[in-house]
């Protein structure tokens, strides 16, 4: 039961660019979010899945995410954390009577930049594509006197990653009700394993202002990468897995300026830091 009731930082990361659905942006058009995200880990899932006893880790990322009609079936996306707090805490051993000092880093975050591209236009399913980098911006602990605690205070992984993904959307208007599945591909560098992603999204807009949205990510590791973790754990580590879903709410004062707030709760994980997890934002539309 402790672990289904377990919320997983790693469903933030991994929504980054999917708020749109199968639905590409129209030309001139956009979606712009200020977020901020944040958890208090004392738990770990470790490479078997097993939830263990870790020093507690924070971690706050605040962040811009965007999306641009560049063409009616063309859409540019960009997320980037531009401040990310990571701390551990001081820890006194109780045999010793020693302090462990805690520790802190605050950095940039890893980037990722993308296009989506509407195959379906004027058709009942939407269905796009949409192609992802994500750019080593962060700190990794490995080669560097700043990231705090070896292997856990990072802000990044690392590595370069290519993320192919095909996302489909239908509207049952006039019952206002949506839905959404989507399936990618990750390719990793830097011994990181690739991974397979899916998504999905059932949604619910009771009036013009409320958008009520229950969220569904999965990310199975291929296995083909490092097999000792890689260059990271707590969050950035190789070889992670999860099946995470949660609701988002989202209220809009005016046509185009609103909030959003979302949780998340986890069924399983791997080598990944467990903790409950909270995001909070203010969005504008164009």
């Amino acid at each position: 039961m402790k672990k289904i009731f377990t919320l997983v930082l790693i469903l933030f990361l991994a929504q980054t660019l999917q708020a749109g659905g199968g639905w590409p942006q129209q030309k001139g058009k956009g979606y712009f979010k200020l977020g901020q995200n944040f958890i208090i880990a004392d738990n770990f899932y470790n490479l078997q899945g097993e939830v263990i006893g870790i020093t507690t880790i924070s971690l706050y990322t605040t962040s811009f995410y965007g999306e641009y009609g560049i063409t009616d079936r063309l859409t540019g996306m960009l997320y980037t954390p531009f401040f990310v707090r990571s701390t551990l805490n001081e820890v006194e051993r109780r045999q010793s009577g020693n302090l462990e000092p805690g520790d802190a880093i605050n950095s940039f975050g890893d980037t990722d930049i993308g296009i989506k591209y509407g195959l379906t236009p004027g058709k009942k399913i939407a269905v796009s594509a949409t192609l992802l980098f994500g750019l080593p911006l962060g700190k990794t602990a490995e080669g560097t006197t700043d990231a705090g605690e070896p292997r856990i205070l990072q802000t990044g992984d690392g590595e370069f990653n290519q993320m192919l993904m095909i996302d489909a959307s239908h509207s049952f208007y006039p019952t206002p009700l949506y839905a959404s599945v989507g399936l990618g591909y990750n390719n990793r560098t830097k011994g990181f394993s690739d991974e397979v992603r899916a998504t999905g999204e059932i949604g619910y807009q009771p009036s013009s202002h409320w958008n009520l949205a229950m969220k569904l990510f999965i990310t199975q590791s291929t296995n083909n990468g490092d097999s000792d973790g890689g260059a990271g754990s707590g969050v950035f580590g190789n070889n992670v897995e999860y099946v995470s879903f949660g609701p988002e709410v989202s209220y809009i004062f005016k046509e185009n300026f609103g909030l959003v707030a979302s949780a998340a709760f986890a069924s399983s994980g791997q080598n990944l830091l467990a903790a409950p997890n909270f995001g909070v934002g203010a969005f504008l539309k164009l």
